[in-house]
């Protein structure tokens, strides 16, 4: 896959969790659609990054601590906690679960619903900066270099 691709891909996920994370600024209907389809796009995220998951499970404890492991625990971390917020959303579901006929009024599945998506952006946060150096360069390979290439291009000889 490219890297222009995957940057895409991403991004729109990483967007898209933080407009999830807000209800209020979506109203609770759009919020409850928008994380089913961003449940998605984390799918496809782990699809995208396969290769990467079996080749780090196959190894995981050949290194003592490696910022892959570490990487590995965050991702997994980050799919549980997620898996865990969409869960209890759903337990909770104002209108996707009453769209189905079913419906539930669950304090506690509330309160462990916010503290699964607090717990989910913490992490998706750590899992950005540990990223950083990854987005820094396709930043700049995406939107600066580009230009750069066609600048040298284009001055006379």
């Amino acid at each position: 896959m490219s890297l222009k691709t995957n940057f895409v891909i991403d991004l729109l996920a990483f967007i898209g969790f933080l407009l999830a994370l807000e209800p209020r600024l979506t109203g609770t209907t759009i919020h409850e659609w928008f994380t089913l389809a961003l449940a998605g796009t984390l799918i496809i995220h782990l699809l995208i990054h396969w290769d990467w998951v079996i080749n780090i499970s196959k190894r995981f404890f050949a290194k003592p601590l490696h910022i892959t492991r570490i990487n590995y625990i965050l991702a997994a971390l980050i799919f549980l906690s997620f898996i865990v917020t969409v869960t209890t959303g759903l337990m909770i579901s104002e209108s996707v679960m009453p769209l189905l006929g079913i419906h539930t009024k669950n304090f506690a599945a509330r309160q462990l619903h916010e503290l699964a998506s607090n717990l989910t952006l913490f992490l998706v946060a750590v899992h950005f900066a540990l990223h950083w150096d990854w987005v820094k360069n396709a930043c700049y390979r995406i939107f600066v270099a580009p230009f750069k290439r066609q600048r040298i291009a284009s001055k006379p000889n």
